[in-house]
């Protein structure tokens, strides 16, 4: 669409009579540059589809449609967000942390694919994953760059550009309510983090102390009660980030 818009103007421009003032083709041009500006929507959601999507996207399909191996599928869809991971500290000399928390979780699978043994440890097992997950959003959140916030973006500014450049000042420090954003932004990630720790928690105590029958259904009503829990919660922290965003989109001084 945005290429669509361009060469109309590009067009329009072009077809201009020679006669016009010439201060007139800078307002096609200037439309242009505006149409081929990324739309925010689509740039917040874009690492989330490479670097989550795609890694999930491939093991299942390795695992499920080509028939590999559990250990087969971890490791080559581990490939993707490894070379994401570098390439982020070798061009932009920064960690992509979504792409290093999938592969976190993704070693950690390869890991416990040699835990063998009765169900009670298969049950726990499974919950290491999720308390891979919740460390991994806890120390972002601890070291100043909650993971959960590349998600959120895209939700919060509405895919609207002067949505997104108010977030982006909020978060990098250049706007006056910048403090109290990064405080919502790290509350929210740790109320997601902390909401999975307590599901791995009382997936691994109630795996070694309730019938498995019983945690055969019981865990997944307790990942599905860390979900609404963390998303609940997690208003607490999103809606003052939503209206911190608001009101530095609409402040005088935004571009």
């Amino acid at each position: 669409m945005s290429q669509t818009v361009s060469a109309a103007a590009v067009t329009a421009t072009v077809a201009a009579p020679v006669t016009a003032p010439a201060p007139a083709p800078v307002k096609p041009a200037g439309a242009a540059a505006h149409a081929k500006a990324s739309n925010p929507l689509a740039s917040g959601l874009r690492p989330l589809a490479l670097d989550v999507a795609a890694p999930l996207a491939g093991y299942y399909l390795l695992h499920s449609a080509c028939g590999l191996s559990e250990f087969a599928a971890l490791a080559w869809s581990s490939a993707f967000p490894a070379a994401r991971t570098v390439l982020g500290l070798l061009r932009e000399r920064s960690l992509n942390l979504w792409a290093a928390l999938m592969l976190t979780v993704n070693v950690a699978g390869l890991a416990l694919t040699f835990v063998t043994g009765d169900a009670r440890l298969m049950i726990a097992k499974d919950g290491g994953l999720s308390g891979t997950v919740a460390i991994a959003i806890l120390v972002s959140a601890l070291i100043g760059r909650p993971v959960m916030s590349p998600m959120l973006m895209p939700f919060v500014t509405k895919g609207k550009r002067d949505r997104a450049a108010a977030w982006q000042r909020l978060a990098e420090g250049r706007a006056a309510a910048s403090r109290a954003f990064r405080r919502h932004e790290r509350m929210f990630s740790v109320i997601w983090g902390t909401a999975l720790l307590a599901e791995c928690v009382a997936r691994v105590v109630g795996a070694f102390t309730l019938p498995v029958s019983t945690m055969a259904w019981l865990s997944t009503v307790f990942l599905i009660g860390a979900i609404v829990a963390g998303s609940m919660l997690g208003q607490t922290a999103v809606e003052p980030m939503a209206k911190l965003v608001g009101a530095e989109a609409e402040a005088p001084t935004a571009a």
